[in-house]
């Protein structure tokens, strides 16, 4: 009885998933898929997400891997329901999050020849995907059994692997579909609850001659930087930390890498280094000799300018995933070894350098510019989108996730938020930089984040994504939601169309007129709009403290949102003024050692070191 047979593949696929570690699975409806969402309600080992939307449920699975670095299930029916996938699937491939994605298919025969919902499902996702397999149907015996288990285990294996990533198993059933439970237990299960096939990953170490060679080349050169990228691990902190002691180097911690928060030594990290990099005259004075470089290439732009404005730095990519996160096509050298390891075998290399000129310039620089942004901050009382960030980073309490939203959610992140004790973790995602299913991931993440889940997005990303919202109401999630409403396409006032006003409305800022308040008590939640600080901090106060889904909307003007960006950054340049001259005349031979040792720029005392 074919519906037997159904039932024991079926039931073998799903207990092997669960063998090999899998807890999550977001499911969508549909008929061909009826096998295997029946199968899987039944596994009390796997928690059970139902979505309806299939682009929403797959942003939603990535949100939960993101945040827990383990793979999650996927499962949708056949035809234009796994297309809705892809999205999801670019994103989880280029920023190394692992995915297993089941899609139900029609039999071979029933391909190609005009059967109701059906598409060709082989290779749907193309290169997005690590691994596909179109699978064997369902047939009876132990071979059939043994079959799918290692399939399920390869599968959710390969996801996992370095660097981690989505895989695709395209499984077709014939009808009929609703499967009968398996009445003889499964001979070919492992006994005590063990995987089919096990499979290990160990840390790819650095070997010692790379990290002699390393240490040769790095170790003499005083006028280096440590860059740490978007990065999806995390323990990266101590270890820079210790690095960056023992080369005498600035750190740049992008908050994607998990560098520039949390109780690790933080006394060489900078976190206003995008502000400063957009000083012309500081980016060409401070030229740096080498670079070493860590996760994804870093969110800031000033950051990538100036070092493609330094194309003779040695620059030294280490990435721990196997990949090629190099766009800037400067690397002298890619590194794959896991970033921390590297780092502790470094330290042990590397002579300790006792605090360069250049160090303490750029930390004195870094300082005197995260003065000059809290100061602007301070006086711009109106709604102010980056301000929003430097408010959120004395309302989050420890334990927190910030998820942000791309295009400038992400980069007032960068240049707003400043480095704390907290252990607070960012989360984006900034493998494609989509703007679409940014709710539904950031909803994701609260299933397994500890603390409090903050989402900062613009109007147009929660626009797209508003079929996420209901997974905060189907299964009761806390998350709070920063809405950051200019009416339209903030991020192009910044670009050059804005320079070209004709049709720039009509093609770059999209005003749409909306209000958000109707949508999200539709869907249970709460929803306060802001004009005043007071009132921000005291909703987002409240929301932080209360359950279930919040939206805190804090409406800003475009054009007046580009004014006062623009007014920090003369600010930050003024305060670099002093700290920049005192340098240049110091690479000049302008100053004696003994003059820079008692030099001090305004503000708290930072000593300059001997001259370089």
């Amino acid at each position: 009885m074919y519906a037997e047979v159904l039932g024991r593949y079926v039931g073998a696929l799903v207990d092997e998933l669960a063998r090999a570690g899998v807890r999550h699975v977001c499911v969508s409806p549909g008929s061909r898929s009826t096998p295997l969402a029946l199968v899987l309600a039944e596994e009390r080992r796997l928690r059970l997400w139902m979505h309806y939307d299939e682009r929403s449920a797959a942003y939603f699975a990535l949100g939960i891997a993101k945040a827990s670095g383990e793979p999650v299930v996927l499962v949708c029916t056949s035809g234009t329901a796994a297309a809705n996938y892809l999205p999801a699937m670019v994103e989880a491939k280029l920023s190394r999050v692992p995915l297993v994605v089941l899609t139900a298919d029609r039999p071979p025969e029933l391909r190609d020849v005009g059967a109701p919902q059906t598409i060709d499902q082989v290779r749907l996702y193309g290169g997005h995907v690590k691994w596909f397999a179109d699978a064997l149907l369902p047939e009876p015996g132990d071979e059939a059994l043994r079959y799918v288990r290692a399939l399920a285990a390869r599968a959710v294996a390969t996801a996992r692997g370095t660097p981690a990533g989505p895989v695709h198993l395209n499984l077709p059933f014939r009808e009929p579909l609703v499967p009968v439970p398996p009445v003889e237990p499964d001979s070919t299960a492992r006994p005590d609850g063990q995987p089919y096939v096990a499979v290990s990953h160990g840390r790819l170490a650095p070997d010692a001659e790379t990290i002699a060679r390393l240490a040769a080349a790095l170790s003499p050169i005083e006028r280096g930087l440590i860059v740490c990228g978007p990065h999806g691990g995390t323990g990266l902190g101590s270890p820079v930390a210790r690095l960056a002691r023992a080369l005498g180097w600035p750190v740049l911690a992008d908050p994607l890498s998990g560098v520039r928060t949390g109780p690790h030594d933080r006394s060489l990290v900078l976190d206003a280094y995008d502000a400063v990099l957009r000083d012309e005259r500081f980016a060409a004075s401070f030229a740096v000799d080498a670079v070493l470089r860590f996760g994804a290439m870093a969110t800031s732009k000033p950051v990538l300018l100036y070092l493609q404005s330094h194309p003779a730095a040695r620059q030294v990519v280490v990435d721990g995933g196997a990949g090629w996160n190099e766009p800037t096509a400067l690397a002298a050298e890619v590194v794959h070894a896991d970033e921390a390891l590297l780092c502790d075998a470094l330290v042990d290399a590397v002579p300790p350098r006792r605090r360069s000129g250049w160090l303490e310039a750029w930390l004195g620089a870094d300082r005197a510019a995260r003065r000059a942004i809290a100061s602007t901050l301070a006086r711009i009382d109106e709604p102010f989108e980056g301000r929003v960030f430097a408010e959120l980073a004395d309302l989050l309490p420890d334990g927190a996730t910030l998820y942000a939203g791309n295009s400038m959610p992400i980069r007032d992140l960068d240049t707003f938020f400043p480095a704390t004790a907290k252990a607070i973790r960012f989360l984006s995602n900034r493998g494609a930089n989509g703007i679409d299913g940014v709710v539904s991931s950031a909803l994701g993440a609260s299933v397994v984040s500890e603390g409090p889940l903050v989402l900062a997005i613009g109007d147009l990303s929660l626009y797209h994504d508003m079929n996420g919202l209901l997974a905060a109401k189907l299964h009761g999630l806390d998350a709070m939601i920063v809405l950051l409403h200019n009416d339209g396409g903030g991020i192009f006032s910044f670009l050059p169309q804005a320079a070209h006003p004709t049709h720039f409305e009509l093609l770059f800022g999209t005003p749409h007129g909306l209000d958000f308040r109707p949508a999200v008590e539709m869907y249970g939640g709460r929803f306060d709009r802001v004009t005043t600080w007071p009132a921000f901090r005291e909703a987002a106060a409240r929301a932080l403290r209360e359950p279930g889904l919040k939206v805190v909307e804090v409406p800003t003007e475009r054009r007046r949102n580009v004014e006062l960006h623009r007014r920090v950054w003369p600010a930050v340049a003024a305060a670099l003024a002093e700290p920049l001259s005192r340098w240049e005349q110091m690479a000049d031979g302008r100053v004696t050692a003994q003059t820079e040792q008692a030099a001090r720029v305004d503000g708290p005392t930072v000593a300059l070191g001997p001259a370089p």
